[in-house]
């Protein structure tokens, strides 16, 4: 999909300021430019704005996402293949504005798995970061780094709180996320 060709909006649907993260309907029939498209949610621009689309949402750009297969029934993963796969599922979620996952912008200080009394199943505390303080888009990164852990069948719980002690700097990301932003 070209992000130079308008798409017209299908529906009515919620959007996200960027940054500010302010929720506001967006009608039916405006023009949407994609700006970004990736883990899921879509970043585009109605009328000079910025605005963030989740998964549940990009029908409304006329977009079907593919459904990621389930685990087959009564399996369970291991303590540390689930721990592979919530690190897999972390990097899907993205900062609207830059093209690059939550982990490799070393947003992600802490994630904690504890197992729950029901065998097999675990609560997943994290702990996270903006890029910047003022940044309204906290509770839309932490909303979507929650839905993605809880679409995992081991996750019954996740929080994820936004901290911002230590302050974030550049210097806490990867060398394939400095690499990817022209940095090194």
């Amino acid at each position: 999909m070209n992000s130079n060709e308008p798409i017209t909006l299908t529906r009515d649907v919620e959007g996200t300021i960027v940054p500010a993260g302010t929720k506001v309907t967006l009608q039916k029939g405006e023009q949407a430019y994609i700006t970004q498209s990736l883990g899921g949610s879509y970043t585009i621009i109605v009328n000079g704005n910025m605005f963030r689309l989740g998964a549940g949402d990009t029908d409304a750009l006329g977009i079907e996402l593919a459904t990621k297969p389930a685990i087959p029934s009564g399996q369970r993963r291991t303590r540390e293949e689930l721990e592979e796969e919530v690190w897999k599922q972390l990097k899907t979620c993205y900062d609207p504005e830059i093209p690059v996952n939550i982990v490799d912008l070393g947003l992600v200080y802490d994630c904690q798995l504890t197992a729950n009394v029901e065998p097999g199943s675990y609560r997943a505390d994290l702990k996270i970061t903006l890029t910047a303080a003022g940044c309204g888009m906290g509770p839309v990164l932490s909303s979507d780094v929650q839905t993605k852990l809880l679409s995992l069948d081991e996750i019954t719980e996740a929080t994820c709180d936004v901290v911002f002690d230590p302050p974030w700097n550049q210097s806490m990301m990867s060398e394939a996320a400095q690499l990817q932003l022209g940095m090194l």
